[in-house]
């Protein structure tokens, strides 16, 4: 069973914040997953270990 996260992010293009959920089955992860509310392609790069979760957003572009 996958376990998921929800984490609250800022879009780095409309400037929303939304809910996310993140697959914590990986430490070490990047993926594309559009925003809820501009539909943009943000790039999530996630890093967890034992104690936490990093979560990082930027730009397609960037």
């Amino acid at each position: 069973m996958n376990h998921q996260e929800e984490q609250t992010i800022s879009c780095p293009y409309c400037g929303e914040v939304i809910n996310v959920l993140i697959d914590c089955t990986y430490d070490i992860q990047e993926y594309i997953e559009d925003c809820q509310v501009c539909c943009r392609p943000i790039t999530f790069q996630v890093h967890q270990n034992a104690n936490s979760i990093e979560v990082n957003v930027k730009h397609e572009n960037e």
